[in-house]
């Protein structure tokens, strides 16, 4: 098993807040360039890990100095697999920006900002509860188990 990342908790639902209406925008401006700039802030979220996307870092630099006490944390893989998610439906969005059809812009950027709402006001993230049910869909299908470790979550 790989070294498990560790990030505050916190990192993700403030990415979402700054998503969100990113994604708004996107959805009722048309703005390519709004969705070229969401979509390269996803790719750094699910390739570098989400605490090396342009948000967690403002998030690191202005939001985290100013709260008291340490924050919960959680396992990266979970958000990152989320950011994939972010990626992919901004990607079709683009596709669908080149290929003419507002239907397939909408409704990518509409269910990315579903998503990023749910995450930003309920902290329920969607991206992290579909990489859980792909782990245990997998560890059942390969009939792993770990007695050692109960949150054991290998890499997709």
């Amino acid at each position: 098993m790989r070294d498990v990342k560790i990030i505050d908790a916190r990192g993700p639902r403030f990415g979402a807040f700054i998503t969100a209406p990113v994604l708004a925008a996107i959805f009722i401006t048309g703005s390519v360039p709004l969705l070229l700039w969401q979509t390269i802030v996803f790719l750094i979220g699910a390739t570098l890990g989400p605490s090396k996307s342009p948000y967690a870092y403002i998030y690191r630099k202005l939001i985290r100095p100013r709260l008291k006490g340490e924050g919960p944390t959680e396992d990266s893989r979970p958000p990152q697999f989320a950011q994939a998610v972010g990626a992919l439906f901004s990607i079709v969005a683009l596709v669908g920006v080149s290929l003419g059809v507002d239907l397939i812009v909408s409704v990518a950027i509409g269910f990315a900002l579903a998503a990023s709402l749910l995450q930003g006001i309920f902290s329920y993230c969607l991206g992290c509860e579909l990489y859980l049910l792909l782990v245990r869909a997998t560890s059942r299908s390969r009939k792993r188990s770990s007695v050692d470790t109960p949150y054991f979550l290998p890499s997709l």
